[in-house]
């Protein structure tokens, strides 16, 4: 191919690469933020998106870049979500006195590593890909650098983040060294004949890898002090966006580089899920901070997400790519309430500071119902729909191990309801322990929104959003 041809097929990552090297020059010349930020950070984050849903497919740059349905369905997404964090994180940080250029620029290189993982076409991009997004938000969770626990919530997230990269590194030149070549496509050539154990423990390293950065468990251990210590609105940008990365990328590389191998790498992805689902079902029951609390919903749900994922086929990616959808939408308004909530500035992030909040804030009261239910599952919320599509596809892959596994997580899923259920019951029937402050005009509107897409909005979204996900379901295995 082409140099051109090259770099039409890359051309959403040029987009923001461009832009976040100007918007760093720019910023340095001003050396303070200004709504001109804000608005160019959101428009390139939306050309990106639009360039990747309308643009030239293929491979690029021998293999190590694909463009498919797949890559772009997830751009589209990561890319709006990423936008909607940078509105949201920058009126917060302003109301703060603390707004700075940098929170934009590392969002939109956070956006880069993402977009690089979801089209990475071997182990070195794919490796580029992940370091690129994790340096981004190692920075982001200590972005206040004054608040002692942002500090320790970033110091945390990068000696285990390095420690999970070493791992992926380890994994992958196990796999190079054994299979002969980097890319995928050569990787599942040799695996087709027989996985040798070589490549066998490479593939449980890479997998052990990329489990960290879903904050699967027993690899979670840096999420719940990550989402407590980190600004709200950047732990809402890492509850959404980067998980879909994640999970695209463990689905490119298990589908691409292995598909002869599924029996083996099921096996270890089946434990892995239901791990999730239990000690993010149990260990929620013991939490008190909102923050820590949907670390551990969100430890179940990604574990939800590996189960269609474990189920392998175009039902089980798809089911995977439309659960992490409608999940991201969900989180990103939870925390949209989160960071609109507080008394006297002082932020509420107690489930006891919730109490009585539907006397004073009917509506934002009602938004974190909605999202409290649909993250337990209740019909007709997204949350249902999309643990409806992941059951379904584990039920219909014929094994008996996964029909056990999709029973399991139904039991974890009915575990977890009891602090969703806490949270609704002190919001709506508890007594108030004092006046709100005025919710900010953003998060109110970010909140009003995907609570209604959560329902009824879903119900009419689905109608597109399930053929997409086939689409892109479909594109994998095609290294």
């Amino acid at each position: 191919m082409t140099l051109q041809s090259n770099l039409l097929i890359a051309l959403p990552e040029l987009i923001l690469a461009v832009s976040a090297l100007l918007l760093l020059v720019l910023g340095a010349a001003a050396k303070r933020a200004s709504p001109i930020f804000t608005a160019a950070s959101v428009a390139a984050l939306l050309s990106a998106a639009y360039v990747a849903a309308t643009g030239h497919q293929g491979h690029a740059f021998g293999g190590g870049l694909v463009a498919d349905n797949a890559a772009a369905f997830a751009k589209v997404a990561m890319y709006i979500s990423s936008a909607v964090a940078i509105v949201l994180g920058d009126r917060w940080l302003a109301r703060r006195g603390e707004a700075r250029f940098e929170f934009h620029v590392l969002v939109i290189l956070a956006a880069l590593g993402m977009g690089m993982m979801v089209s990475a076409g071997d182990l070195i991009s794919l490796y580029v890909g992940v370091e690129l997004q994790s340096l981004a938000l190692y920075v982001l969770a200590a972005f206040r650098r004054d608040d002692a626990k942002g500090s320790e919530a970033g110091l945390k997230y990068f000696v285990l983040g390095a420690l999970s990269s070493g791992l992926l590194l380890y994994g992958a030149s196990l796999i190079y060294g054994f299979a002969g070549s980097t890319k995928f496509h050569d990787i599942a050539l040799v695996a087709q004949h027989g996985v040798n154990p070589g490549i066998l423990f490479g593939l449980v390293f890479l997998i052990c890898g990329l489990a960290f950065k879903v904050s699967a468990a027993p690899f979670h251990m840096w999420t719940p002090d990550v989402y407590e210590g980190a600004p709200t609105p950047v732990v809402g940008f890492f509850a959404a966006a980067p998980k879909l990365a994640a999970m695209v990328l463990f689905a490119r590389a298990l589908a691409d580089g292995f598909p002869g191998a599924h029996a083996q790498w099921q096996q270890v992805l089946v434990v892995i899920s239901l791990a999730s689902v239990f000690v993010g079902a149990f260990a929620g029951l013991a939490q008190n901070n909102l923050k820590r609390l949907w670390a551990y919903s969100s430890i179940a749900n990604v574990g939800y997400a590996l189960l269609g994922l474990a189920a392998g086929g175009e039902q089980g990616l798809s089911a995977m790519l439309t659960f992490m959808v409608l999940y991201m939408v969900d989180v990103t308004g939870f925390f949209a309430c989160l960071q609109a909530l507080s008394r006297d500035g002082k932020p509420m992030e107690t489930i006891e500071d919730m109490a009585g909040l539907f006397r004073e804030r009917p509506m934002m009261a009602t938004a974190m119902t909605v999202f409290s239910l649909s993250a337990l599952g209740m019909p007709p919320f997204s949350g249902f729909w999309a643990k409806f599509y992941v059951f379904g596809a584990a039920m219909n892959a014929h094994s008996p191990i996964m029909t056990l596994a999709a029973i399991l997580g139904l039991v974890g899923s009915v575990v977890a309801a009891f602090y969703y259920l806490r949270l609704i019951k002190v919001m709506w029937f508890d007594a108030a322990v004092g006046k709100t402050d005025a919710l900010p005009f953003e998060a109110r509107f970010v909140a009003y929104a995907a609570a209604a897409f959560s329902f009824p909005i879903v119900l009419g979204a689905l109608h597109y959003l399930e053929p997409w996900a086939k689409a892109a379901a479909a594109a994998f295995g095609h290294a």
